[in-house]
C-alpha cells in the first residue's frame, strides 16, 4: 500500500508578520505542485490565520498545539473547534517540548488527538525517547507506550487519520541526528507494533522523522523504507532549505 510522503515545518515560537511574509513568499516562489509530498507548515497560533491567507492549496497549515477541551475556562488555550473554524487542517500533539516543559502526559496527548479527530482534523502525533532512555535500552518501550495511549483512547482505526512523527528527544535542536539506520529501526518497530492490531492501517500510516533534519541529510533519511517524510524544526524557517527537504521527500 502506498503511503503519503509528508514534510511538515514546526516553526515553534519564532516569527513576526514581516519574517513570515518573507518566508512564505520565498517558499511559494517554487513550483510546489511538482513535488510529490504533502507540505504542511505549523506557525505560532497567533499567525496561523495569516499563513492560511497566503498558503492557498499548495501548503497545508497546522497548529503547534491544541487543548483537549472543546471550550471553557482555560485561559490562553485554543480548541480544535477554533482551529477548524479558520480552516486549519492539522495540529501537532505530544511534541517533546510540550511533554517536558509543560508536563503533558501521554494520556493528555491522547485526549488532544481525540479532540482533533472528532472534528475531522489530523493529529501529528509526536513520540520519542530521551538520551537517558535510549542509553538505558528503553527506546522501543517508551515509544510504544506513547502510541498505546492514543490507541487506548481513540482505537486502532483512528490511525487511518493520524500522522506519527518519531522525534528522538536527544536529536531535537541539538544538531545530533539519529542515523538513518537508527531511525529506520524505530519506524519499523512502530509499524510492526501497529500491524499486530491492524496490518492494513500499519501499512498506510505515514511515519515522519524529526530531529535535526537538514537539506543535506534529508535524502538519506527519507530513503529508508519506513521513513515517510519529516517533521522539520529549525530548517523549516529557511525557505530554500525547507524546499530542498521537500524535494528530497519526493
Amino acid at each position: 500500500m502506498s503511503r503519503r510522503s509528508i514534510v511538515a515545518g514546526n516553526w515553534k515560537m519564532n516569527g513576526s508578520p514581516d519574517s513570515i511574509k518573507q518566508l512564505m513568499d520565498a517558499l511559494l516562489e517554487h513550483n510546489l505542485a511538482d513535488l510529490k509530498c504533502d507540505i504542511i507548515v505549523c506557525p505560532p497560533a497567533l499567525f496561523v490565520e495569516r499563513v492560511l491567507g497566503v498558503a492557498g492549496n499548495r501548503v497545508a497549515v497546522g497548529a503547534q498545539n491544541v487543548n483537549e477541551n472543546d471550550k471553557g475556562a482555560f485561559t490562553g488555550e485554543i480548541s480544535a473547534q477554533m482551529l477548524k473554524s479558520i480552516g486549519c487542517k492539522y495540529a501537532i500533539v505530544g511534541h517533546s517540548e510540550r511533554r517536558q516543559l509543560f508536563a503533558e502526559t501521554s494520556e493528555q496527548v491522547a485526549l488532544k488527538a481525540s479532540a482533533l479527530l472528532e472534528l475531522g482534523l489530523t493529529p501529528i502525533l509526536c513520540v520519542g525517547e530521551t538520551l537517558e532512555q535510549r542509553e538505558g535500552g528503553e527506546t522501543l518501550s517508551v515509544v510504544k507506550s506513547q502510541i498505546d495511549a492514543v490507541v487506548n483512547q481513540c482505537g486502532i482505526k483512528a490511525f487511518e487519520r493520524i500522522v506519527i512523527a518519531y522525534e528522538p528527544v536527544w536529536a531535537i535542536g541539538t544538531g545530533k541526528t539519529a542515523s538513518p539506520q537508527q531511525a529506520q529501526e524505530v519506524h519499523s518497530a512502530i509499524r510492526m507494533d501497529l500491524a499486530k492490531q491492524d496490518k492494513s492501517i500499519a501499512e498506510g500510516v505515514s511515519i515522519l522523522y524529526g530531529g535535526s533534519v537538514k537539506a543535506d541529510n534529508a535524502a538519506e533519511l527519507f530513503s529508508e523504507a519506513d521513513i515517510d517524510g519529516g517533521l522539520i524544526g529549525g530548517a523549516s524557517l529557511i525557505a530554500e532549505d525547507f524546499y530542498q527537504i521537500c524535494r528530497a521527500a519526493g
